[in-house]
């Protein structure tokens, strides 16, 4: 039995990461999760306030997505989450989650990415927090398995480019 596929839409806030992953999820039929989804509140009112996490905050946020990933895998399913993953140490926490774990690096330009920021409604990241983001940002190391992909197409094209990368058939 082949092992259960999980991929983690990586990369700064605002970078289009719930975009990509959600059209992923039903074009492959894959369980999706938002990685916001498991920051405590504590977290949440933090990056509310304009306060970057530590990486203390982090630690028990990404071991839960991991679990959650290991959870899904035990059961066959493949998924797809957002995380932003700024740090390797960060995605070697979710890395040692069972199955077959892919990042998929959306990058973009700063202003772009500030530019999306502005128009989105309906979420705590402020724009304030993107340079701590930036200057936190480590790209993915030849060690990692993943690819990192220019968000600047239409999500189709960004898909389509993804797909064919990782060798994927919907």
């Amino acid at each position: 039995m082949e092992s259960p596929m999980h991929l983690v839409i990586m990369g700064v806030s605002g970078s289009g990461k719930t975009t990509i992953a959600t059209a992923l999820s039903d074009r492959l039929g894959w369980t999706y999760a938002e990685a916001d989804e498991f920051h405590s509140p504590a977290n949440i009112e933090r990056m509310t306030q304009g306060i970057p996490l530590t990486d203390e905050d982090r630690k028990p946020w990404l071991e839960s997505i991991a679990g959650w990933i290991s959870e899904k895998s035990a059961h066959g399913e493949s998924t797809i989450v957002t995380c932003s993953a700024l740090k390797k140490a960060y995605r070697d926490v979710l890395a040692a989650a069972d199955g077959d774990l892919r990042f998929v690096h959306l990058l973009g330009d700063v202003e772009l990415i500030r530019s999306r920021m502005k128009t989105r409604t309906g979420h705590f990241m402020p724009e304030s927090l993107l340079p701590s983001q930036v200057s936190t940002l480590e790209p993915l190391q030849e060690d990692e398995r993943g690819l990192t992909v220019e968000n600047v197409r239409p999500p189709a094209a960004v898909l389509d480019r993804i797909m064919a990368e990782l060798g994927l058939n919907a």
